[in-house]
């Protein structure tokens, strides 16, 4: 009979099909039994991972007890303040006494008991407004609730899963010191608690607002610093930990969840900061304050040993990503008018300190390498991207050269190909560099030179680059600012004798534009002045000059030119050598040097009896023929009266 139903069984393969042998058959059968048993353990799990989620602890006691009793009796027990003469040992007693009674796990029982003395601790606070935070009177009814819920879990009478979603059932109700106790006091974990609602985001949206809530709480209050500070400490330690694992186990649904779970709180909390930052933030503001505070996160002792250091590095990168590419609703054109109001000392101080911050983990040639990639992949956003560059130049010095060779990198990738993108990212990037001054980064004029003034510059293959080049100049005249054209028309790329007239049409056009917006090549200064206001020194200097009289034929010099003689009494003072600068402009930009440079140089003034730097400048240039004698002798003449009335001023009779 065996025998012909292996050959029944055999028969029942499609027609076509090799007859198997009984081995074959019985091997096939104990494989698909094993796969099976797989199947079926992953099914009862989710199964039960079904059924608790969906049930309602409530209804099924209030099924046992009757509506009439409900929970009064646990209420009662597990009151804080009418138990706290009751010993651990005592109420698990009475527990297992009431859960034998109404025929309901022990462990289910105590966890609703605990839940609900938990919420009713976090609602006793009687404050209208609302908070996160414990206060003393709260953490003290807390701490004894908790000693008893570890006893119940030390002896098997606790659900932690039961009691999560008791919680979740008055989500609105808890308040995050509280939920953080759980934490710490080992009853139940961040993870383990966050992982036990199905509906991510709800959860999203309750750990953001109340996240918001902690920072500016954090920032108002000295009372409860420390505790907070934990708090968010212990959050996002979390977050960072289960949102950039780089080997994940995915295989189960919790862990991918809780994953995207902290991925997208990261992910709001910056966004708001941005956002915040983007509408503008006044000083103490409750949103200055959370922005602050939140911002305070990004530091490496934040995430102690218990996140590696990789977690943090590319935590931090995935931030810099997210604020570089933050809203990109600027356009090239915007960003070329208005990058010098996004300078190191313009930008927001908060946003420069979460560069700073972020500075910190990553390396010099990371962060240019970073840089690179978003700019090659993303739309970004101009204004985070150069501020950000202002601020890696000015807080890393070893910046400065990998600024350098990435521009020549861009440079030389534009030329090649004709590559507009690598053309634009290269001069906004250079010229915002430039922006923070020559102690940080060479100026403009002299990299513009260096780039384009010789026949190695990147322009020099052929007349395709040359086109190219002039195209991309004469595209940016539009929205420019006046110095760039000024430096261009000054110090103009290297072009062979037959192709002039590229250059020549590019600064007839220049010219043109400067003309329409009244600004004199005559009065360009001698060093780059990019900033948008005057500052309070030249005010200063402006009030000195008026209070003596104009001279005869002496024209009261401009600030740009007070400007040029402070910075060049500076390199003075550095290399006691004349500035080249005002050597090249004595002989190549005389009517400039004569009708502005000089007076404000040699303004009146009470000579000091030590001669100073502007005194040995004045007397280097006058020994150099720089200075006309009939200029120099009026301003002999007009400092010796300053010294005549000096002690006149001081007899004068007091009114």
């Amino acid at each position: 009979m065996s025998e012909s139903r292996s050959q029944d069984a055999a028969s029942d393969l499609g027609s076509g099909s090799r007859r198997r042998t009984w081995a074959e058959l019985l091997a096939g059968r104990v494989k698909r039994q094993r796969q099976g048993l797989g199947r079926e353990h992953k099914l009862q799990e989710s199964a039960v991972r079904l059924l608790r989620r969906h049930l309602n602890l409530n209804d099924l006691l209030l099924e046992v007890e009757g509506s009439a009793c409900k929970t009064l009796r646990l209420n009662q027990l597990m009151d804080p303040e009418a138990s706290a003469d009751l010993s651990s040992s005592f109420i698990g007693s009475a527990l297992r006494d009431e859960a034998s009674r109404l025929g309901v796990p022990v462990a289910v029982l105590s966890s609703r008991a605990v839940a609900s003395s938990f919420v009713q601790i976090c609602a006793s606070s009687g404050e209208p407004s609302h908070r996160v935070l414990l206060n003393a009177e709260q953490r003290k009814k807390m701490s004894s609730l908790l000693e008893v819920a570890q006893y119940l879990l030390a002896h098997s009478m606790f659900s932690r899963f039961s009691f999560c979603q008791e919680l979740w059932e008055v989500r609105s109700s808890l308040l995050l010191e509280a939920v953080w106790h759980l934490h710490v006091q080992n009853l139940v974990s961040l993870q383990e608690l966050l992982e036990s609602h199905a509906d991510t985001q709800a959860t999203v949206a309750w750990l953001f607002r109340d996240l918001c809530v902690l920072c500016e709480q954090m920032e108002a209050s000295t009372q409860h610093t420390d505790i907070a500070r934990a708090v968010l400490s212990d959050f996002v330690q979390l977050f960072v930990l289960r949102g950039f694992q780089k080997n994940s186990d995915l295989r189960s649904v919790e862990p991918a969840q809780m994953a995207q779970l902290a991925m997208a709180v990261l992910q709001r909390m910056l966004m708001f900061a941005l956002e915040a930052l983007a509408t503008g933030l006044q000083d103490e503001s409750p949103a200055y304050r959370a922005v602050k505070s939140w911002f305070g996160v990004f530091c490496g002792h934040t995430y102690g040993a218990a996140v590696s250091t990789d977690v943090p590095k590319r935590f931090f990168s995935h931030t810099l990503t997210q604020v570089l590419t933050h809203k990109p609703v600027l356009r090239v054109s915007d960003a070329v008018q208005m990058q010098r109001d996004w300078s190191f000392a313009k930008t927001h101080p908060l946003l420069t300190s979460l560069y700073r911050r972020l500075f910190a983990v990553l390396l010099p040639e990371e962060l240019v390498g970073h840089l690179q990639e978003v700019l090659e992949t993303r739309e970004v956003n101009w204004q985070h991207v150069l501020s950000c560059v202002s601020t890696l130049v000015i807080c890393l010095p070893e910046a400065q050269q990998l600024v350098t060779d990435w521009v020549a990198r861009l440079l030389a990738r534009a030329f090649e190909s004709c590559n507009l993108d690598s053309m634009v990212t290269a001069f906004l990037v250079v010229r915002q560099a430039a922006l923070e001054g020559p102690s940080v980064f060479p100026s403009y004029s002299d990299w513009f030179q260096a780039s384009f003034g010789s026949t190695r510059g990147f322009h020099s293959g052929s007349k395709k680059t040359l086109v190219f080049l002039f195209k991309f100049l004469s595209d940016l005249v539009p929205f420019e600012a006046p110095r760039y054209m000024q430096v261009h028309i000054l110090h103009p790329p290297l072009v062979p004798s037959k192709y002039r007239s590229l250059l020549t049409d590019y600064v007839t056009l220049a010219k043109t534009r400067l003309a329409d917006l009244k600004v004199s090549m005559e009065n360009m200064g001698l060093y780059e002045d990019l900033s948008s206001a005057r500052d309070t020194t030249e005010c200063l200097f402006l009030q000195i000059f008026c209070s003596f009289p104009i001279l005869p034929g002496w024209s009261q010099p401009h600030g740009q030119a007070h400007q040029d003689v402070e910075k060049a009494i500076a390199v003075f003072e550095h290399t006691g050598k004349v500035p080249v600068a005002v050597m090249e402009a004595s002989i190549f930009r005389r009517p400039y040097y004569v009708s502005h440079f000089l007076p404000a140089l040699l303004t009146p003034r009470v000579l000091p009896r030590t001669p100073d730097s502007r005194v040995a400048l004045i007397e280097s240039l006058r020994r150099a023929d720089k200075i006309p004698p009939s200029l120099y002798s009026t301003y002999c003449q007009a400092c010796s009266t300053a010294e005549e009335k000096k002690p006149e001023r001081k007899v004068q009779p007091q009114g």
